[in-house]
């Protein structure tokens, strides 16, 4: 047992994370476990979408996670389900054609609220430096 007050600590935080890490990877392996039973898009997804998670909080490495969604890709495609990221992207793109005229616009739009924000910030500055 440890003597020490942020050895303590520590422990007492070892112990919240241990338990947070188990419902994710319960949660990994419930999505997969779904997966592997009906591989359809949506429970594709699902999977990918805890795999992405668990890589964000550090539970497993980017690279591992990116391998197992491969993998999971793989056999949704061998079973004839497509990827519903594919789906969207598809879908997408069709407005984006027809919108072109209004992004140009929006593009000058933004342009003259560049400088504005700048200023902005520099007085943020200024009146900092003149508190301190």
């Amino acid at each position: 047992m440890p003597i020490i007050k942020s050895a303590k600590k520590a422990a007492r935080q070892a112990v919240k994370r241990t338990a947070h890490n188990g419902e994710i990877k319960r949660a990994i392996k419930a999505a997969l476990k779904a997966f592997k039973a009906n591989p359809t898009s949506e429970n594709l997804s699902k999977a990918q979408s805890e795999y992405d998670k668990a890589a964000k909080k550090g539970l497993i490495k980017k690279n591992t996670a990116s391998r197992r969604k491969a993998n999971l890709a793989k056999i949704a495609k061998a079973n004839g389900s497509k990827p519903a990221a594919a789906k969207k992207a598809t879908a997408a793109k069709a407005p984006a054609k027809k919108a072109a005229p209004a992004k140009k616009a929006a593009a000058t739009k933004t342009a003259a609220k560049k400088p504005a924000a700048k200023k902005a910030t520099t007085a943020k500055k200024t009146a900092a430096k003149k508190a301190a």
